[in-house]
């Protein structure tokens, strides 16, 4: 398992690798910024927070 987490560490400093985390993070921003996504995301968050009324039997 090191093995694996050392190969993404590698990736994640690699030129490549600071391209894919640059582009998923513009992507991101983008889905929290329209107001539809903004709204689900603030149920999920409320939900796992504990405020979604809903309760397990």
């Amino acid at each position: 398992m090191a093995s694996l987490m050392n190969k993404i560490t590698q990736f994640a400093k690699s030129p490549q690798g600071q391209r894919a985390i640059r582009q998923a993070t513009d992507k991101a921003q983008q889905f929290a910024k329209d107001p539809k996504n903004r709204a689900k995301i603030d149920q999920l968050r409320s939900r796992l927070q504990g405020g979604g009324g809903r309760r397990p039997h």
